[in-house]
Parts: structure tokens; C-alpha cells; sequence
């Protein structure tokens, strides 16, 4: 094992130079998935900046809009009764996602963070751009049943693994970020890259930057959804998933918010099935032609080929519930 130096700073500004003055540093919070990348030989830190206690581990809301600190607790975060009662998708996300010990640990900043679970950047005797830029794609080619259908690029296939981030996406949040430069809010949806020429980058943070919060506005919609579908009924990572807010009037859809998990490099909202919904009427017809508007451009690997009618069917059983 590399030897790397282990800091407490006092304060998140601290903490924040620290890690942004030092190439080899990173944060390390419920280090649910920094230790396992620590064993497997995946990261190689030269310092570990704690924040666990540097940011917020509680809830509060004004003027409607609930923050979410970024030290809150999966677990704490899916039995909140402000969650479970005006954001359902987000706690059902949670609660699909892990083993309560891992809830118990992992918090509501690093969650989102999470890298990608594809076989090859997990084994470090193979191949990977996002682990080492420039070696080569091992997936394409090889083992794809987990990889993605949208925004693929030839330098990288994997796909984001985070539940709570799909539904974080068809919430509308925003992040809130202390970076060396002060504070910034970024639309959620724009916080994940896909992997383009770059797909060592996950996220549009730059070293030093750390979310300090989530806030959620109030949401578009009461009736809301989120369903995994996974090899396994528990612990597993999504094949897909879809995470769905219906808002329906007089048997039309008045307002729609989804995202999918499990088949791109981030969690992909579906703006295109959503222009389609709006104004519809709420039927299995209209269902269909929306997941085909958002999968018109997906890209099937082979081996994942399914993919594409498994969401389907997943997307129209979801939205035929809410409706």
C-alpha cells in the first residue's frame, strides 16, 4: 500500500486549501467507496483530508426549498419525515441503494461522487481510460451487461452507479460547492460529465472543490416513483432504474420530471420523453412514444442490447402507476 499522511483540519475553508494546494490529496468523508478503491489499489492518495464533521449533518428548509447538508447520513436521510412524505422518489432511491451499514456511513455529499462499479476500472491489470487515460477501453469488446446505451463515447462505456443521484436529477437539485475560489451553486444536472474525450473526469468539480450541501425545491409533482430493476433482488447495482414525478390532470399529463440510472456515464435525465408527456394524454400510447423519443439515440453495446426494452417497459409501468 502506498504510505499516505491522514489530516483534520479545523474548518471547511481549511480543508478546501488543502486539498486544492496538493495534487495527491483528496477528501475522505464515509469513505464507502474511497477505502474499497484504497484496498483494491484503484487510488493512490498522498493525503487524506477528513471532513466528516466539516459539514453539515442536518436538514433545513426556508422559503420552501429543503438543504440538505452534505454530512446528513444516507440513512438519516431516508427515514427524515420531510423526505418521505414531499420526496418519496429520493428516500425509495436510498433505500434500493445499499445495505443499511453502508446507509449508516455513506453521506448525502459523497454519494453522488461514487465511481463507476465496471469490472475493468475496478481491476487494475486491465486497461481502463477512466482509470489510466490513454490505455484503452477494456468493456469495449469484453463484458458489457452493466454498461451504457446513452452518451457513450469510444474512449469510455461505463455507467454512473449512484441511486440517490438519479433521483437527485429528476428533482431539479442544486449543489452547493466551496471551492478555493468561494462558494458556487451548480444545477445538479450539470454536475456529472459525460465521458467524451474525457472520461477520467466524472464530475465538472475542479481538485479542492467540495459540495457543502443539496437543495431541493419544492417538487413539480406528489406522485412519485423510483424502481430498480437488478439481477438480484437487494444489494446489486441497477441494470436500469428510473426515477419518475407525474403530475396528471383530467387525464393529461400536466407536468412530468425523469431520470434514468444504469445506462449512461451520469444520471441521465430524459428531457426528450419529458417534452413528449407534457400536455399528453396519460395512456400506455403515449408512455411507449415517450421512452422511444429518449432512446432513439441509444447505442446498444453487444451483450446490453436488452437494455433498451427492459427500460421501456420499466418507464411505462412506472408512469402507468403514478398516472
Amino acid at each position: 500500500m502506498k504510505p499516505f499522511t491522514y489530516d483534520s483540519p479545523a474548518d471547511a475553508a481549511t480543508a478546501v486549501r488543502a486539498v486544492a494546494a496538493d495534487p495527491s490529496a483528496v477528501f475522505l468523508a464515509g469513505g464507502t467507496n474511497l477505502v474499497d478503491h484504497l484496498k483494491l489499489g484503484i487510488a493512490r492518495p498522498g493525503r487524506l483530508v477528513d471532513v466528516t464533521h466539516l459539514t453539515s449533518a442536518e436538514i433545513t428548509e426556508r422559503d420552501g426549498v429543503l438543504s440538505i447538508g452534505a454530512g446528513v447520513r444516507n440513512s438519516d436521510l431516508a427515514a427524515d419525515p420531510r423526505i418521505r412524505s414531499r420526496y418519496p422518489v429520493l428516500a425509495e432511491s436510498l433505500l434500493a441503494g445499499a445495505s443499511g451499514q453502508l446507509r449508516n456511513m455513506a453521506t448525502t455529499g459523497g454519494n453522488p461522487l461514487q465511481r463507476t462499479r465496471c469490472v475493468y476500472f475496478q481491476d487494475v491489470t486491465t486497461p481502463c481510460n477512466k482509470r489510466e487515460p490513454g490505455s484503452g477501453c477494456s468493456a469495449i469488446g469484453g463484458y458489457t451487461r452493466y454498461h451504457a446505451i446513452l452518451g457513450a463515447s469510444e474512449h469510455c462505456v461505463a455507467t454512473h452507479p449512484s441511486d440517490l443521484a438519479v433521483a437527485l436529477a429528476a428533482l431539479d437539485a442544486e449543489v452547493r460547492v466551496l471551492g478555493p475560489d468561494g462558494e458556487r451553486t451548480i444545477p445538479f444536472t450539470e454536475l456529472h460529465r459525460l465521458p467524451g474525450d474525457s472520461p477520467e473526469r466524472d464530475t465538472v468539480l475542479a481538485h479542492g472543490d467540495l459540495i457543502t450541501s443539496i437543495d431541493l425545491p419544492a417538487p413539480a409533482a406528489s406522485r412519485q416513483r423510483y424502481r430498480k430493476v437488478r439481477d438480484r433482488a437487494s444489494y446489486a447495482f441497477a441494470l436500469v432504474s428510473v426515477a419518475a414525478l407525474l403530475r396528471v390532470e383530467d387525464g393529461v399529463v400536466a407536468d412530468a420530471r425523469i431520470a434514468f440510472g444504469g445506462v449512461a456515464h451520469k444520471p441521465w435525465r430524459a428531457w426528450q420523453a419529458e417534452d413528449v408527456l407534457r400536455g399528453a394524454p396519460a395512456t400506455d400510447d403515449t408512455f411507449r412514444a415517450a421512452a422511444a423519443a429518449e432512446l432513439a439515440q441509444a447505442r446498444p453495446l453487444p451483450g446490453n442490447e436488452f437494455k433498451v426494452p427492459l427500460l421501456t417497459r420499466t418507464l411505462v409501468a412506472v408512469l402507468r402507476e403514478l398516472s
